[in-house]
């Protein structure tokens, strides 16, 4: 069937400016189409219809675009584009047009900008970059209307569909090839914490590191001097000396039942009381920063009593089951569920935006010891990571994908034309990013890994992923659809394709940021 592309709604752009010319949309019949920008409107779905104003009939072409209700409830069409096809050719509408269903992501005020959570509960005790909140989580199971069995998270990181999970009394398996996250995300499933045991032991840790006198500054410089540099660069000689104080008191209990917890704390306390801006998504060690914080043993005090209030918070004896698995999703051997199904999965993939989620732990990692170099941190985490970003891209891989993508059929023939109009994108720049190398990477992991999906959830179940699309170097690539495709390539029917929010506005004042308005979906597939 014919799929019409996705659009977005931005200011008209005249033809023939850069910007026009660097937004190409690829539609089913694969060539590109010149696109006309308009203002933007509140997203909806996107439909597909007659070409004309709201569905006006005229043969031979089709108008793709978004409709919705204005505020005064009268009906609004934006055009985005106008493809002139045969009248043999007009698409069949099989989604988007019925009322919205899938509720949108809770409003401001809850303690995080369209992501992990802050304020709630367990997700605020370490707030990775991936992922979305648990309370949206929560909303998310409770319109799949699951009762009973298991959810599945194929892009666990933290572990908040977890959490959420099993707050309604429901199973939890969990995947990611991230250590350091899978172990954040076990602890947090974990049953063994006593919040009184968890405050009694952090107030003697902080009572002795307080009562110590501090060393000279010579001696607190030396001992700096041992430490990663990315690390010695994000505090002060005294600041640096108070949290190797708290690293090794908290290691030396690192096998009580305590330990765990307190390691997190002093994880999550690091970002609070750096002096360099060291936040999401890039660590940039030279660029000084007032801190929020600024006595690291109050700070670390105060984490840890947010976690013992969680874990007061909540009984998980109504959950018999719960697995985060640590390795690779495109790997089936990685999938060892136990001889158990699930009936649900909600998930979050990474996005195909370049972002680097290995090196945005960095600061954690080489504080841990986990890692102590680059090198070390691309073999321990990287590697089992979905290809998402140009760090991660090679040419042998690409070709790999390429050969893969010949045999995917028509999905497979988009992502490769993307490929080739993004390889002359950069070879046409003098310091290109490898885009064309990471595109086809990423869509044959998503392909495996949803293979590997489809053999562990029973017939009917509902999946819902949270996912974005992009545009490098203003290539429009339409990543919600693509994958939908991909899914319905391996035993799964798409449902909907729900916009939740515009996205991408926060880099404008980037020189030279693509004009494309991009946007955060809901796409909702079925297990056949």
């Amino acid at each position: 069937m014919f799929r019409a592309p996705r659009t977005d709604d931005s200011d008209h752009v005249p033809p023939g400016t850069p910007d026009h010319e660097g937004v190409l949309f690829i539609p089913a019949d694969g060539r590109d189409h010149p696109i006309e920008r308009r203002p933007a409107r509140p997203a909806v779905h996107t439909v597909a219809g007659p070409a004309g104003p709201c569905g006006g009939q005229q043969d031979g072409a089709i108008h793709v675009g978004r409709v919705g209700m204005g505020r005064e409830g009268t009906p609004w069409c934006n055009s985005s584009v106008t493809l002139n096809l045969p009248s043999s050719r007009l698409p069949t509408v099989e989604r988007g047009m019925r009322e919205q269903a899938w509720p949108r992501e809770p409003g401001s005020g809850r303690g995080r900008r369209h992501g992990t959570s802050s304020s709630e509960a367990f997700d605020r005790w370490f707030r990775y970059p991936a992922g979305f909140a648990s309370d949206y989580v929560e909303l998310l199971l409770e319109r799949i209307g699951l009762r009973t069995g298991t959810v599945i998270d194929c892009f666990t990181g933290s572990g908040v569909t977890g959490t959420a999970a099993r707050r309604r009394g429901l199973a939890f398996v969990g995947l990611e090839a991230h250590p350091l996250v899978v172990d954040l995300a076990r602890l947090k499933l974990s049953e063994r914490g006593d919040a009184t045991d968890l405050l009694s032991d952090a107030d003697e840790l902080v009572a002795s590191l307080a009562a110590q006198a501090a060393p000279s500054a010579e001696a607190m410089g030396a001992a700096a001097a041992m430490e990663p540099e990315l690390v010695r660069r994000s505090f002060d000689v005294l600041t640096l000396h108070q949290l190797v104080g708290l690293r090794t008191a908290v290691r030396s209990r690192e096998t009580t039942s305590s330990g765990p917890y307190l390691k997190w704390a002093l994880l999550a306390t690091l970002r609070d009381v750096a002096q360099v801006k060291v936040g999401w998504p890039y660590q940039r060690p030279g660029v000084p920063r007032r801190p929020k914080h600024t006595d690291p043993l109050a700070r670390f005090r105060s984490r840890v009593s947010l976690m013992a209030e969680d874990l007061r918070s909540v009984d998980w004896e109504r959950s018999p089951y719960w697995s985060v698995l640590c390795g690779d999703a495109r790997d089936a051997d990685v999938w060892q569920l136990d001889g158990r199904l699930g009936q649900a999965c909600v998930a979050s993939p990474p996005y195909l935006n370049n972002f680097d989620y290995a090196d945005a732990t960095r600061l954690e990692l080489y504080f841990w010891g986990d890692v102590t170099s680059w090198a070390q941190l691309v073999s321990v985490v990287r590697n089992d990571m979905l290809t998402a970003t140009t760090q991660q891209s090679t040419v042998p891989a690409r070709e790999r994908a390429r050969t893969r993508l010949q045999a995917m059929g028509a999905v497979g023939a988009k992502i490769l034309e993307l490929t080739e109009i993004l390889y002359t994108r950069r070879r046409a720049r003098p310091r290109g990013k490898q885009y064309d190398q990471v595109v086809p990477a990423y869509f044959v992991g998503m392909a495996d890994i949803l293979t590997n999906l489809a053999m562990a959830l029973d017939p009917g179940s509902t999946c819902v992923w949270l996912i974005g699309d992009s545009a490098p170097y203003g290539v429009y690539i339409d990543t919600p659809t693509l994958i939908g495709e991909l899914a319905e390539n391996t035993g799964f029917s798409v449902e909907d394709d729900v916009t939740l929010r515009l996205r991408g506005n926060r880099w404008q004042s980037t020189t030279d940021r693509h004009a494309v308005e991009l946007t955060e979906r809901l796409l909702v597939f079925r297990r056949e």
